[in-house]
């Protein structure tokens, strides 16, 4: 009897085994089909992912692309507007006018601020701004800094100083020049007693920069929102001027695009500090040698001026006969042509890059250096910041200068590229 139950014992333990065995595979199997399901709803989601971000990629390409064309259509007529405003102020207005015409450029000036900050912005977003990271010397933007904006502090009753400097950093000038400006904008713009301090100083692998100020302060509520785009937080400055609240938008994604760490404190009532940490230089490069100051006469200069723009022509036509030069202007290469003769041999152009009917102005300079047998000096022209354009204009051997014109700046460069010729 013992040896048929052992029998018997042996018997169930096989079947049980066998039936266990048989609820492993079907557990198996469904695991199985459940992973296979899973991953291909995550493939599904991945090709989902994919083509929303190409399409958010395509929206930000067109709408930087967008605001590229306006800006020039919009920067066009402002161009003509300041160069009319410079021509008035250099003829012998009374002090109301004068007046009249300082409030009209200051705001043409926030116009000109707004579209290009604009601009910068989608160019941000859109990664068309890559930054130049090189060794910057710190001291050189805090001096900058100090000229820029300490006369602006001393006639609001401030005290606007720097500190420390004497270290190198890596980092692109052009940015971290316009991160340093718009805090210290903000900083002098919301303090209305005290004074704003911007500091530099090593803090263990990093420098860290400070702008310090002893203004409102601001609501921790709103310290995060304060970086989005046109968020103000309800602050008006201390002379009751509105800010567009771009400023602090473009500081966020000038780092960003350098890598530099950014950070606030602030307490109302008691001011705020803006930090920025930058990677050191190992070892201090070379300086380049100081540019010497251009002269800026213009006396007696045959200036050949081709600009499509009526109103822009007109204006600079009469800014340079201003400035003693004698102008010959044309709206485009066949009327220049006519004007000018295959004699008459200018010592600058002054050209436009976009002319009409899709003409270039550089095709102007290049004919008319064809024709005189020498690289006549030439001034390029444009509201288009794209790559492309400036990187013609520099394989051209042209100066490039971006519209609104500046009047001070453009006949400075006119009177360096005369004393060179």
């Amino acid at each position: 009897m013992s040896q048929v139950e052992r029998r018997m014992d042996q018997r169930g333990s096989a079947y049980s085994l066998f039936q266990t065995a048989i609820t492993l595979e079907g557990q198996v199997r469904t695991r199985t089909e459940e992973l296979t399901a899973l991953m291909r709803s995550l493939e599904r989601s991945n090709q989902a992912l994919t083509a929303a971000k190409e399409e958010a990629e395509r929206a930000n390409s067109s709408k930087t692309r967008f605001l590229t064309a306006a800006s020039h259509d919009l920067l066009q007529p402002l161009n003509a507007a300041r160069l009319s405003l410079s021509a008035l102020a250099d003829m012998p207005v009374g002090p109301e006018a004068r007046g009249i015409v300082g409030q009209v450029e200051r705001g043409l000036q926030t116009i000109e601020d707004l579209i290009k900050t604009l601009l910068d912005i989608s160019k941000l977003d859109a990664g068309l701004i890559q930054p130049v990271v090189r060794p910057v010397l710190v001291a050189d933007v805090l001096e900058s800094l100090e000229a820029s904006f300490g006369p602006l502090a001393a006639r609001k009753g401030l005290r606007f100083s720097v500190r420390g400097g004497r270290t190198w950093v890596k980092s692109d000038l052009v940015l971290l020049q316009r991160i340093l400006q718009n805090l210290a904008s903000n900083a002098i713009r919301y303090t209305a007693a005290g004074g704003v301090l911007v500091a530099a100083r090593k803090r263990g692998d990093a420098v860290r920069i400070d702008v310090v100020d002893s203004g409102s302060g601001i609501p921790e509520s709103d310290q995060e929102l304060i970086f989005e785009e046109f968020h103000r937080g309800g602050r008006e400055s201390v002379d009751g001027e509105i800010a567009l609240g771009l400023g602090l938008s473009i500081v966020r994604r000038s780092a960003q695009a350098l890598g530099h760490g950014l950070s606030l404190e602030s307490r109302v009532g008691h001011g705020s500090r803006f930090s920025l940490y930058l990677t050191p230089c190992a070892a201090e490069p070379p300086r380049p040698a100081p540019s010497l100051v251009p002269p800026t006469s213009l006396t007696g200069a045959r200036i050949a001026l081709i600009e499509n723009d009526k109103p822009a022509l007109e204006a600079l036509a009469r800014l340079f006969h201003g400035w003693d030069a004698n102008a010959f202007a044309a709206r485009d290469h066949l009327s220049l042509v006519r004007l000018l003769g295959t004699t008459w041999s200018p010592d600058v152009v002054v050209a436009d890059f976009h002319l009409d009917g899709g003409a270039c102005g550089l095709d102007t300079v290049a004919w008319l250096r064809s024709v005189h047998g020498h690289d006549i000096p030439a001034v390029i022209t444009t509201a288009d910041h794209s790559a492309e354009v400036e990187a013609r204009v520099r394989a051209a051997r042209c100066e490039l200068v971006y519209k609104p014109l500046k009047p001070a700046q453009l006949r400075a460069l006119l009177a360096h590229l005369l004393s060179r010729a």
